[in-house]
């Protein structure tokens, strides 16, 4: 019998899975120079690598600080519109399931949380659930209400109160707390207490933190947002998608120049705390928002040119285990920098931290490379799916 000749891959399912790995690898430089939430700055570095070390800081944060997150709430909303497809056209309603799965992916994010309290994966499943009831909406009403949520409707009302009461003040953070607590069990050499301070203090300090940043808004807004580029097709390749990109590259990028320079500038124009914390938050969130389109968009472009893929397609693996590596970044990150294993946030800064993250992607890609050519899952990936259609 003669065999049978091997199915093209789909350039949609391949540039989504290499976002999502070019995603969760600017989350893993973030996560390293931030020693997982563990801000510490080694005073006994020399001078000439703290300015170094500045640099680094600042760059990687102008690049990915806000971005690489919204990367991956994008491609979560497209994710669950693949699903929900598939479903459908059998005949079948996803939503139940996907709720079972939003649950799963909870249990996920406690799992990952015993090593880094910073976890987004119990967040985007809480989050996931509003994706339910405009899965059918038409496409103007679900962009219409992500649009809404973008806008950050509570910080709109906060400014509103303030300009109706001069004595309207701004209330506190409850997130800076909690994140004062934490350096007794990050750098403390009791695994036991790193778990509990992670799932208890750790945890409230990241949803007061998200709530406090407009995370719970934005998030829902750009799941929205996802779902709506997988309804639309925008990553299969036709010259109106390119067109499409294209036209979101230019005006995203003419968009973030002011966005940016206001981000920067409003401390000089507003004085007062009750209106500067909002409207900072509002501007630096759609700052960030216009500069992850110019990376998705640039990414998406630079895919469809052949030189380029050859090199971007290498990431989809990473991409397509995105949930193990997610996690495993977080042990072992954990490891490394916190008090119970090595404790290496004692003697690094953001230049070592980075040698130390690009060295932990490659042996994590190398494992990818090699799990994916014997497995059609990664071993997490494998578990969720497993245990959502059991």
């Amino acid at each position: 019998m003669a065999a049978l000749p091997l199915l093209p891959k789909s350039p949609r399912i391949e540039v989504v899975d290499a976002l999502r790995g070019f995603a969760v690898m600017s989350i893993v430089l973030l996560h390293n120079i931030e020693h997982f939430d563990f801000y510490f700055f080694p005073e006994t570095l020399p001078g000439w690598m703290k300015i170094v070390d500045g640099k680094i800081w600042e760059t990687l944060f102008f690049l990915f600080g806000g971005k690489s997150y919204a990367i991956f709430a994008l491609l979560f909303g497209f994710s669950f519109f693949i699903q929900f497809n598939n479903q459908e056209k059998k005949g079948a309603d996803f939503s139940g399931r996907f709720l079972w799965r939003l649950f799963l992916l909870l249990g996920f994010g406690i799992f990952n949380s015993v090593f880094y309290q910073g976890d987004i994966l119990g967040l985007y499943a809480v989050i996931g659930i509003t994706l339910i009831p405009v899965r059918k909406w038409s496409d103007r009403a679900v962009l219409a209400t992500a649009l809404l949520f973008m806008l950050q409707p509570l910080e709109i009302a906060k400014i509103a109160g303030a300009l109706s009461d001069p004595w309207y003040t701004s209330p506190g953070r409850m997130s800076d707390y909690y994140f004062g607590q934490t350096a007794a069990y990050l750098g403390g050499h009791s695994f036991l207490d790193l778990v509990k301070g992670n799932l208890v203090n750790g945890r409230l300090a990241v949803i007061h933190w998200s709530w406090e940043n407009g995370r719970f808004f934005q998030a829902s807004g750009l799941f929205m947002m996802g779902m709506l580029l997988g309804r639309r097709g925008m990553f299969v390749v036709t010259d109106s998608h390119r067109t499409f990109w294209t036209r979101a590259l230019l005006a995203s990028a003419v968009l973030f120049l002011p966005l940016y320079y206001l981000k920067l500038s409003l401390p000089g124009f507003v004085a007062r705390e009750a209106l500067l914390s909002p409207l900072s938050l509002i501007v630096t969130s759609w700052s960030n928002f216009a500069f992850m389109v110019v990376l998705v968009s640039s990414f998406v472009l630079l895919y469809q040119r052949r030189i380029a893929q050859r090199v971007l397609e290498y990431l989809a693996p990473f991409g397509r285990m995105s949930l193990t590596n997610y996690i495993v970044q977080s042990a072992i990150g954990s490891f490394i920098y916190y008090g119970y294993g090595i404790g290496l946030y004692q003697v690094t800064g953001a230049t070592y931290c980075v040698v130390i993250a690009v060295a932990l992607i490659a042996l994590q890609l190398a494992f990818c490379h090699w799990w994916l050519t014997s497995h059609a899952q990664g071993p997490f990936e494998r578990l969720w799916h497993r245990a959502t259609w059991m």
